[in-house]
């Protein structure tokens, strides 16, 4: 199978049962070594572009895939009850991946977790931040509550802007401002989630089936875990991380310090040496 050797952004197409499931598929291991596939899981009503800045850090050493999810960014919409964790599975199956390191930062740790419990045949080793457990309703901070009803507010009265603004926020939290995030990483976050928000209509009915109690079956995990926390995080969202890295064989946590929900695209160059680390060291391990 041909693949881009370099990211330019511009996602491949896999045929599902239900509609096309788009993924960037990029770099390589260097020549004469073998390493596991990178697969790069996003957070909720973005897509595989927040990994922008990412995705070139380890194209140069390692195959890196960036899926869409269903119903986000570039892939189509369902039409009938589905997991992630199959789709993910059926996507890695098509690619021929063998087993591979899935790194999810909030919906897209959850989708990790979920598929190393489902498919655990296809994961090496997961990197977990700002999510894990799939617990969203769990939020008790008072900034997060306000927050999010703020945000549904705006939905309700279809201010798709205004919905767009306060989704973004997400990254600032209740401690900083959004000049102490960067307005370039703002940015990608409403243009991805009005791209995502905008295939969707209210009457749409919600056909994704969540794995049940990860939080539970987080102790079945039998690959090495390494979860990645912003230090400005919301203290649920870096507990579910914790939970599960804390859940696994030799599984450990590293805090990224100014640093919130979207860690690994506030601090990509740390991210990418933290997990780099973390897999020479799984790989000398096994």
């Amino acid at each position: 199978m041909t693949r881009n050797t370099q990211y330019d952004g511009s996602p491949a197409l896999f045929a599902s049962g239900d509609g096309d499931l788009a993924h960037l598929d990029t770099g390589a291991p260097p020549t004469g070594e073998s390493a596991p596939a990178l697969v790069l899981l996003h957070p909720g009503l973005t897509d595989h572009t927040l990994w922008s800045e990412v995705v070139p850090l380890l194209a140069g050493r390692h195959r890196v895939i960036a899926p869409d999810a269903r119903g986000h960014g570039a892939s189509a919409n369902a039409s009938r009850p589905f997991r992630q964790a199959d789709d993910l599975a059926a996507l890695l199956r098509h690619l021929g991946t063998g087993p591979a390191v899935l790194i999810g930062c909030s919906m897209g740790a959850d989708i990790a977790v979920s598929t190393a419990l489902e498919h655990p045949g296809l994961v090496r080793a997961l990197v977990v931040s700002g999510g894990g457990t799939g617990r969203n309703a769990d939020l008790r901070t008072p900034w997060a509550v306000e927050h999010a009803a703020r945000q549904q507010a705006a939905l309700a009265a279809g201010d798709l802007p205004g919905w767009a603004e306060h989704f973004a926020y997400w990254a600032v939290g209740p401690d900083r401002q959004p000049a102490d995030v960067g307005l370039e990483l703002l940015a990608r976050l409403r243009a991805a989630g009005t791209r995502t928000l905008g295939k969707h209509s209210p009457d749409e009915p919600d056909h994704h089936v969540p794995v049940a109690d990860l939080p539970g079956r987080a102790a079945d995990l039998t690959v090495p875990v390494l979860a990645v926390h912003g230090a400005l995080d919301l203290p649920e969202l870096i507990a579910q991380a914790q939970h599960v890295a804390s859940s696994a064989p030799g599984g450990r946590a590293v805090s990224l310090p100014d640093a919130g929900h979207f860690a690994p695209m506030e601090r990509p160059e740390e991210f990418v040496r933290v997990v780099e680390e973390f897999l020479r060291e799984a790989a000398a391990a096994q």
